[in-house]
């Protein structure tokens, strides 16, 4: 077995979500959650799958970012798997539709940070051990730190 940290490629500017889901129908039922979910949501979204042709699947709002989906999990190389590329939304706008979505097992992430997989490579195939998204803390917060945080949640509207 080899461990590799695969990089995955998110534009700027726009989030990630990554999980794993177990059946060909997850493709159109998350795209159904997203397009339900957030009113003109622009994304890409794309799944492996794990048996038969073992292909990726894609589909999604926005050409480019199904492309982005599509060769990141191409380049995880794991089965099951799913990668949504947002725009004109946040994953807060639409997480818990998709950890709705009766094919959806669990949701690794969903970050704008740059994001590693960590990947577990067999002869099989591949298996997702975790993410590291961003970056290790560089401290605790202190009062200024959280005047700022309460302000930065007011601000963006998603605090009153």
């Amino acid at each position: 077995m080899e461990l590799v940290a695969v990089p995955l490629e998110i534009p700027d500017g726009l989030n990630i979500i990554v999980g794993q889901t177990h059946f060909i129908k997850s493709v159109e039922d998350i795209y159904e959650a997203l397009v339900n979910s957030v009113p003109g949501i622009r994304f890409g979204l794309a799944f492996s799958e794990a048996s038969g042709p073992c292909l990726v699947r894609f589909d999604g709002t926005d050409e480019e970012l199904s492309k982005v989906a599509a060769e990141n999990l191409l380049r995880l190389g794991c089965g099951h798997t799913f990668i949504i590329i947002l725009k004109n939304a946040f994953p807060i706008n639409v997480l818990n539709a998709v950890k709705q979505v009766p094919e959806v097992c669990s949701v690794f992430c969903a970050t704008a940070n740059p994001t590693s997989v960590i990947v577990a490579k067999t002869e099989q195939g591949g298996a997702i051990l975790g993410v590291v998204d961003g970056f290790a803390p560089k401290g605790i917060e202190g009062a200024e730190d959280k005047k700022a945080r309460h302000n930065f949640l007011r601000n963006i509207g998603y605090k009153k």
